[in-house]
Formats: C-alpha cells, structure tokens, sequence
C-alpha cells in the first residue's frame, strides 16, 4: 500500500479552502493571530451589537473572546440564511420505519420560533439549563435551536444512557426542565425513554418533563395521576404558537450556549461549558473547510446528537453553511446490513462523516454480502472519534470513495468544540493512519514526552469546567505556558503531519518504550482473521508494563499470527504477555472501547467501576470466561 495518497486535483482546484487561500490564513494568522480572529468574526457572523475587543485574558487560565459583542447561535443558523436558502431542504430525515420527513429552512425558522415561543409560555427564561434526551428526529433539532434562540443551555444526554448516567447530568447542571420522548427506536425494540426520564428526574428532583410522542400513544394524565410531583408538557403543543412573533434573546459573546459531558480519568464525568460566538464561529468556518461544503451537497454525519459530533458536525456547522443535513434515525444494520449504502443511493448523499468503528464493522460485513448499491454520488469521505488505522483507511477508500474520494481523518475533541487537525482536500495529499495538518489558526506542537499541546486560547474552546473551575485548570492549562493539554500522544512527522497515538494514559511503557496502543491495534489487524483490537498494558515486574491484547476474531484466527505480525511491524520489543481470542469488545453506545475493562479483566479481577454506558453487558461475562480457559 503506497505511504501517501494523491490529492485529487480536480476537487483541489475548486476547494473552498484551496492552496492558496491557506497560505494567506496561515501567513495572516501569523502575523497578527487576533486581528485575523476579528476579521473573520465579522465576515462570517450576524452581530446585534458589534464587539469591543477581540481577546482578553482573565484570571489563568482564563480568557474571552469578541467581549461586548452580541448575538445568537440559532439566529446565525437560520434567519442569516432565510435570503439565500429559504426554500431550500435544511433537514432530511428517515425513521427506522423508512418514513421520511424534510423540512427547507423557512419550515424549519417557523418550527423554531413556535417552540421557542412555547418554551418561553410555560416558564423557562434565558440562562435556564435544559437537559435533552431524545432520539435522533427533526424535533430533538428543533427544540435544540429553539433552546440557544431563547439564550437557554442546553445539556443533551444520549438516550442511550441509564438513568443514573441521565440524573448525573441533570443534578451537576441542576436542570429542572427536561426534554424527552416517550419512546425510541432501535433495531426493531421499544426503547422507554420516558420511563428512564421520570426515574431520574425523581431522584434529581427535576420537576417539569417536555414528552416528544414519539410513539403516537402517549396521554399526559396517564402519567400526572402516576407521578404526582413531575409536570408533563406535550412537546407537539408547541405547533399552536403564534410563529410572528419571535422571541430571541440577543446573548453576549461569552454567554454559554451549551454543555456537553465528557468522561473523565477520574470517572466522574466533566461538563464542559462552551460559549456562544466562539463556538458559532469556528463550527462555521470548519465545516466549509473540511466538508469542502457546496450548495448542492446532501451531508450525511451519522453521529447522534448526544456527542459533540452530533452537535457541530451533525446540526449546528453544517446549518450555518446553508446544507441540506440528512440523517437516519436507527443503527446502520437495521434493516439489514447494507441500509447504510442504500441510503446513500436513494437521497445522493455526497458528503458521508463516521466513525473509523463502523468502517471496521462494514469491513467485517462485507465478508457475508458484497456492496453493491451506486455510491457514485459521494464526493468527500470523513472520520471521527478515534485514530482510524490504514488498512481501514485503505478499506473505506476504495470500496466505499471508490478511490475517488478524499478522505478527511478529523482529530479533535468535546473540549475543542470543532476540528482541529486533518487533511484539507484542496491542499494536502492524504497519509493513511496520519490525520493531517492544523487548520488555520490552530498551532499545534509536541513536547519531549509527546503530548500533544495546542498553543494559546482559540475561539471554540471549552470555557470551563460547569461548577469545577480547579478541574479545568488541573486537567487542561497545568503547564508554565498558556497552552491547552489535549491529553494525546502524537507524533509529528517532517512535513507536519499530525499522527494520533491515542490517549496519554493509553501510552504504553515497555522497558523504557513507549508505545501507542494505537500504532500496536493498527499492527494487529493485519493479521489473518482479525477484525478488531484493543491494547492494554497490566503491571509487569521485569518490564514495567507489559502488553495485553484482546483480539475479535474468527474461528480460524491464531495468536501466533498476530506475535509475528506486531515483531514485523514494531518489533520483538513489542511482544504480548498475553493474547485472548473473543468475539467483541466491550464498548459505550457511541462505540469508544472500554479499556479499564479490559485492563481488570487481563488482572483477573471483576471490573470495577461505573459501566452504565456499556452497550453490552454479556461482553463482559465472555470475555472472564476466555480469560479464565
């Protein structure tokens, strides 16, 4: 497999960040790093009032950016585009029956000011928190927009989580207003997200649920009768407000627009507080930037809503670029297998944004059915969440892009708001298993452990920590420079490609090497009959640490073939202390693998800890009982 992939140069040339463009950012950026802030704060954003000054630097570490200024995210959305894309489809939408709803931007304006409105006549008022816990539906988007239009913050919780998970959340913003639906959707099941809701409300003392019907089967008084002390609100009473009259509220730049909870090393999940035009403007600019975004493109980010990806990648930067955002309610096996591919043949999608562990399971799934539906409408492939290793990259290049597509490898994180690092369609060629440079603006640099820093504040970063101010400043700024520690390793090669070696603390040292476990899975999944990996490292007393491996594997797989893979790749250095066959890993809902797991697992201990987010309980059994034989 060649090292680098060519840029393709037809859409190179016609990229709306093209070489050119780049140098002169860059070269700005350079030489006066605010003034070019400024200038593209007042290019690409509506101000109700302009800002005073551009940066200021509080107490350490921290800062504020456009201070004065005033505006608002959903407005930025929406009335800025009404002249030019009014009619044009904002969202498309297919629920797990196949059903689809579409809704152009003027419907969507309209949808958006009613619930505002709503949500203003029963009670909630600007600074107020909001917890969501919905499915994916042009409802839960609605009710997003409407939040930040009435200068409310929203806390979106996956409704994969558990009710503990939920009431986390719920009692650390101390929310007392919560959005749900009665029911959700997944692989052909009945999910009870109201029952979840009213569970942690009940003991988050959250006292008002806004129920979404999504079933079509939901009677308020059913509910009041039985739960007494929580008041229900029908969510679709909001279609009978006046949409004339709107009711934004115009919020100051460093008003925070949302929080988004995280996991933490500590366990304890950190909200992370982001503002308002900071965050608006670089979810702007990135999503033109990396999806190379046009006005005929159909975009598909196939995140859900309760991650960060959702937030800027699926909703809010594509919106503020006049797209038309496309997006399945259900898991990309249900129906079948190959749901994900027929999708994009029936709507044209041309932008397709996901994670590297979905490529690896479409990998796996090939195997039993070829792909055969027309994906010749994709232009431009993306992935997110974790590094992607090449033979996956190679994988999704040529049978998904059909080796015509380039793909952006995105690294960034909840913290950051937006995209940091990747390659850009219309300057960079692409390195397999390398994500690419840093965008404009964004200076990125290693220190001799290889932690990965990026200098000085920039508009779309975290501002705090909700109500742990000392943890923002422990876990991101506790360095003699103002400079945030991203918390990866990384490696920086000659022509400043950025590699991800994945988490600091998932940086293995093996007598006195340090190895990503990144680079060791990427090594094992060459090897014959595997499809998945995850390295953990276990108290050696010779080593220091020595490596575990947990491969998914078929029934012809052998561990001596991944020994010989890893001594060919990295080195004798690098060989496993042990090799444990299984047929999953244990994951989250949003598919991140649960190393700590594995780590007691390898111990021979019970795992320990909190697991509400685990996906599949039974892993876990199976994989003690490979351990233990």
């Amino acid at each position: 497999m060649p090292a680098i992939y060519k840029k393709i140069q037809e859409q190179s040339k016609n990229a709306n960040l093209n070489a050119d463009l780049y140098e002169e950012l860059n070269s700005s950026f350079k030489d006066n790093y605010y003034e070019t802030w400024s200038r593209l704060a007042k290019q690409e954003l509506f101000w109700k009032k302009d800002f005073e000054e551009v940066y200021s630097q509080n107490e350490y570490p921290f800062f504020s950016w456009f201070k004065g200024g005033e505006t608002n995210l959903s407005y930025n959305c929406l009335d800025y585009n009404l002249e030019e894309f009014g009619h044009k489809t904002a969202l498309q939408f297919v629920n797990s029956d196949q059903e689809e709803t579409s809704l152009t931007y003027k419907e969507l304006h309209t949808k958006v000011i009613q619930f505002s409105s709503y949500l203003k006549k029963i009670g909630l008022k600007k600074g107020d928190f909001i917890t969501l816990y919905m499915p994916l539906s042009c409802e839960a988007i609605i009710a997003m927009l409407a939040i930040v239009r009435i200068g409310a913050i929203h806390n979106i919780v996956f409704a994969g989580f558990s009710s503990v998970a939920l009431a986390e959340r719920i009692h650390d913003t101390k929310s007392n207003w919560l959005i749900s639906s009665d029911k959700a959707y997944r692989k052909g099941k009945e999910l009870e997200l109201l029952n979840t809701s009213i569970e942690a409300s009940s003991t988050s003392a959250c006292e008002n649920i806004i129920v979404y019907n999504r079933s079509g089967c939901f009677q308020k008084e059913d509910f009041e009768d039985k739960h007494p002390k929580i008041n229900f609100y029908n969510f679709e009473n909001y279609l009978k407000e006046n949409a004339s009259h709107d009711p934004i509220e115009w919020l100051e730049s460093e008003a925070p627009s949302f929080v988004l909870y995280t996991s933490g090393s500590t366990g304890k999940p950190k909200g992370l507080v982001h503002s308002t035009a900071g965050y608006t403007l670089w979810a702007k600019l990135s999503t033109r930037w990396v999806f190379d975004i046009k006005n005929n493109d159909k975009y598909w980010c196939t995140a859900d809503i309760g991650w960060i990806t959702g937030h800027t990648y699926l909703v809010y930067g594509p919106l503020l670029n006049g797209t038309t955002c496309f997006f399945y309610e259900d898991a990309p096996d249900f129906p079948n297998k190959n749901i994900f591919w027929q999708l994009i043949e029936k709507y044209k999608i041309s932008i397709f944004y996901t994670a590297p562990t979905a490529i690896r399971t479409f990998m796996q799934w090939q195997k039993e059915k070829a792909i055969t539906e027309d994906l010749s409408s994709l232009r431009l492939l993306g992935t997110v969440g974790e590094p992607i290793n090449p033979k996956a990259w190679q994988w999704y290049y040529e049978n998904i892009g059909n080796s015509k597509c380039p793909i952006v490898d995105t690294w960034w994180q909840t913290e950051t708001g937006g995209i940091m690092v990747t390659s850009l369609i219309g300057v960079d060629d692409m390195k397999p298993g390398k994500a690419g440079k840093a965008l404009p603006g964004i200076e990125v640099f290693t220190c001799s452990e290889n932690s990965l820093y990026i200098k000085r504040p920039f508009p779309s970063l975290a501002r705090n920590i909700h109500g742990n101010p000392e943890r923002y400043h422990k876990a991101y700024w506790d360095n003699p420079e103002l400079s945030y520690l991203a918390g990866d390793s990384a490696l920086i090669d000659e022509d400043g490609y950025i590699e991800i070696q994945g988490r600091i603390d998932d940086v293995l040292n093996v007598s006195g090497h340090r190895l990503g476990t990144a680079e060791i899975e990427s090594s094992i999944i060459k090897a014959p009959n595997i499809t998945e990996a995850a390295v953990i490292s276990v108290p050696h007393e010779i080593k220091g640490e020595g490596i575990v491996v947990f491969a998914v594997a078929n029934d012809q797989a052998k561990a001596e073939d991944i020994h010989l893979q890893i001594k060919k790749d990295i080195g004798s250095f690098a060989k496993p202390e042990e090799i444990f066959l299984c047929k999953s890993l244990p994951k989250t809902r949003s598919g991140k693998i649960m190393r700590r797991l594995l780590k007691d697992i390898a111990q021979r201990k019970f795992p320990q800890g909190d697991i509400s987010t685990l996906e599949d309980s039974e892993v876990i059994e199976a994989l003690i009982n490979t351990v233990k034989n």
